[in-house]
């Protein structure tokens, strides 16, 4: 029941239609008891600065999710942004402060590491190497830099694309070791894959698979299919792997935490969702 009491979170995205994040958020606000909802706008991105201005007038608006167009864009929007959105280029989320101002996050790469950390995998000081340096290679890089590993590389077919990656990630994290180049897996402990190799069958694997060593973590963020050519390889070598879909639902636990509306599982947005078949 939506009252007067009711905090307004935004879904922002053009078009509007695909979104179903309300399908999960709403029913967990439900089973909580906590007065919130998840409110689809569908914003054009000629007036999405305008939408913006509007909503943070709203004294029972609470904050947004934003998806695409629209995630470069908010960087301009909004009067703050994170260190991990900054690094990404990119917010996805923001946050309506008690003094009206509005923060802005990035949660792409929260979610990949926090599927890392549930299988067991600690990021403290290890070797990682990434692949991929567009919008969710960005965001993982920014949340693995933040989560304390010690060493990262960077590939992109676009070198530009890492350099500047690396040189964001130097300015806020100067002790992190970051190099650009390569792609051999070779000596790393967590390896990345955050190109889109792997979404069409005849696509080469990112990675010599040869050259991981058994036991070297191996993450993902196709969704295709929930095991790629890259995962099954990786199995194949015995490594752990995490699956491209793992990202997506652990980002709902740490929007959750953004906003104010306390911890929760996978487990409980699963059992709660609306999405259940």
């Amino acid at each position: 029941m939506i009252t007067g009491k009711t905090r307004l979170i935004a879904h922002f995205g053009y078009p509007i239609e695909p979104v179903k994040a309300p399908m999960i958020y709403n029913p967990w606000f439900d089973r909580r008891g906590i007065p919130a909802v998840v409110m689809p706008m569908g914003v054009a991105p000629e007036d999405y600065a305008d939408a913006i201005a509007a909503l943070r007038r709203m004294t029972n608006f609470h904050g947004a999710l934003v998806t695409m167009p629209h995630k470069v864009a908010t960087l301009d929007l909004v009067d703050e942004l994170t260190t991990t959105a900054r690094i990404a280029g990119a917010a996805n989320a923001i946050q309506r402060r008690p003094d009206g101002s509005l923060l802005g996050d990035q949660f792409d790469g929260a979610g990949f590491v926090r599927g890392l950390i549930r299988k067991g995998w600690q990021p403290m000081g290890r070797r990682v190497l990434v692949a991929g340096a567009g919008g969710v290679g960005c965001a993982i890089a920014a949340s693995l830099a933040a989560a304390g590993v010690a060493e990262m590389m960077l590939f992109d077919t676009h070198d530009a694309s890492a350099q500047a990656l690396a040189g964001r990630l130097r300015q806020h994290y100067p002790a992190l070791q970051v190099h650009t180049g390569s792609r051999d897996p070779a000596g790393y402990d967590l390896i990345v894959n955050a190109t889109p190799l792997g979404m069409k069958p005849d696509d080469p694997l990112p990675f010599d698979v040869s050259r991981i060593a058994p036991g070297t973590f191996v993450g993902e963020v196709v969704m295709t299919q929930t095991f790629t050519p890259l995962l099954q390889a990786a199995r194949a070598r015995g490594c752990p792997v995490q699956v491209g879909t793992d990202m997506l639902f652990e980002m709902i636990p740490a929007y959750l935490e953004f906003f104010g509306f306390g911890s929760t599982t996978v487990e409980e947005l699963a059992e709660t969702s609306a999405l259940q078949p």
